[in-house]
């Protein structure tokens, strides 16, 4: 061979050796990452080439799918009641991906998981389609439509747990949207998506409020700042006088008196009188007594200033550090003082557990096709906040507010409940309409199966008609009543 074809034949061969380098680069060490990248169409076209399993509560399907025509995907899904049960499922669409647990567990839902390989493999050998497993929740569907219904055409939110195990058994938030209306391709899909699009609607129907909106929790912050007032010895009894002069200034400053609600009896009150009729002056000195580095302590004892994995991750609630004044404030839930839904239900659930936390979670289980449990959620404590003693006492005066206080709304004939109401300042100045808070448990022979956090945002009330209880109480008192009737 002379030189020139040896050069050709040595540089074809460079070039054949650095195709099969490539080729097997691809191959084996990109796989997975081009397998999994967002803009490879064949994933989303096996994504929807057969149904996905199903999301499950009560034992019946809330999702399902059905057969597409003119387009790549065979299947799209579809929901049942998809506006009451959004802030559940999220979505999982054609174009737009998928949110919360449709995209937490899509791997189950579409049969992809690795611990769904001996379905696979056998429905190879079988020659039958691939199935999806499904999604078991710990939702319980009549407190579910309670607190949806309950809400309406309010902006707010409801969290309801079982506090003996941490079980969600409610998550609604309205406004809220259908997912089967973005579930497609089709151009009303797209326009509903551009609607629904926070830049383009300023009620935001796709935000979670229950999990990820925090607001100031106005007086429902208070049994947090008298755990903070027992565990730290500042009184030892809920019906001992408190060191509380009437009027009373925010430490720091010279200017008005921090204000009550009214002509009520707050001069000295015990810890039991100033809940029940929700005394600011006493419960803000707490809070400046105990001091800031105390109250952040016992606020991150609740689950404060951390996420919680439901598994869809929530929003941090925060009590923060802050200077007097401020932290006064924020021991009556407002300054810079933020907390989720979730997050009050969680501090009242701890409360009806006797101190126990336990962490809240609404996966029950997943299941293959062939209905085998593929992975089981066990109950798990996440913290003591109080001890039980203390627990007990809050109890007491959780259920005082309700039998003579401020919760009134929320009785439940032959039920022992307990409640706090809370209507938290909002705007500069208190210049916009407050949030309505309500928080409550409902207490049986074998503990509390049920307690429950409402927000109501705004409302079409007057403002002096918004109160936690006159708003929010009513939608928590319906919610538990729906979890003691399945309890029967």
């Amino acid at each position: 061979m002379n030189k020139p074809l040896r050069r050709i034949a040595i540089f074809c061969g460079l070039l054949v050796l650095a195709l099969l380098v490539r080729d097997n680069w691809i191959q084996f060490v990109q796989a997975d990452e081009l397998a999994d990248h967002k803009h490879n169409r064949r994933v989303e076209i096996a994504r929807y080439s057969q149904p996905r399993g199903n999301i499950i509560v009560d034992g019946k399907a809330i999702t399902g799918s059905k057969e597409t025509n003119g387009t790549d995907f065979k299947y799209k899904r579809t929901y049942t009641d998809g506006e009451m049960w959004a802030p559940v499922t999220g979505y999982a669409s054609q174009v737009y991906g998928a949110t919360q647990l449709e995209n937490l567990h899509d791997g189950i839902l579409t049969g992809d998981d690795d611990r769904l390989f001996f379905n696979r493999t056998l429905d190879m050998i079988t020659g039958k389609s691939k199935k999806g497993g499904d999604v078991i929740t710990t939702l319980n569907a009549k407190a579910q439509k309670a607190a949806f219904e309950g809400l309406g055409s309010k902006k707010g939110a409801v969290a309801a747990l079982d506090p003996r195990t941490g079980k969600i058994l409610a998550l609604a938030s309205t406004p809220s949207y259908d997912p089967s209306t973005i579930a497609g391709g089709s151009k009303k899909d797209e326009e509903e998506w551009k609607r629904l699009d926070e830049k383009n609607n300023k009620d935001v129907p796709m935000l979670n409020r229950a999990l990820r909106q925090t607001y100031p929790p106005g007086s429902t912050f208070k049994v947090v700042t008298a755990a903070a007032a027992l565990e730290n010895g500042l009184y030892d009894s809920i019906d001992e006088k408190t060191n509380s002069p009437l009027p009373w200034k925010l430490p720091l400053t010279t200017g008005q008196p921090l204000p009550n609600e009214g002509n009520i009896p707050c001069k000295d009150a015990s810890l039991k009188l100033a809940l029940q009729v929700s005394c600011n002056t006493v419960f803000g000195k707490i809070s400046d007594d105990l001091g800031n580095e105390k109250m952040i302590e016992q606020a991150e004892k609740f689950g404060f200033n951390e996420t919680v994995d439901t598994p869809v991750r929530t929003a941090a609630s925060v009590y923060p550090e802050d200077n007097r004044p401020q932290n006064a404030m924020a021991g009556i839930g407002q300054a810079s003082n933020r907390a989720t839904p979730l997050q009050m239900a969680m501090v009242t659930a701890a409360i009806a557990n006797d101190g126990k936390m336990m962490k809240p979670y609404m996966v029950d289980k997943l299941r293959a096709p062939n209905l085998n449990v593929v992975e089981q959620t066990e109950p798990d404590e996440m913290s003591r906040p109080m001890s039980s003693e203390t627990a007990h006492k809050l109890q007491d005066m959780m259920e005082n507010v309700v039998e003579k206080g401020t919760g009134t709304s929320a009785r439940i004939s032959g039920v022992t409940v307990g409640g706090k109401t809370g209507t938290a300042q909002r705007g500069v100045a208190n210049s916009e309409k407050p949030y309505a808070w309500f928080i409550s448990y409902a207490k049986g022979e074998d503990g509390s199966p049920v307690a429950v956090a409402v927000v109501v945002e705004d409302s079409q009330a007057s403002r002096g008609d918004i109160s936690g209880g006159g708003l929010a109480a009513p939608i928590a008192k319906s919610v538990m009543k729906a979890v003691l009737d399945s309890e029967k």
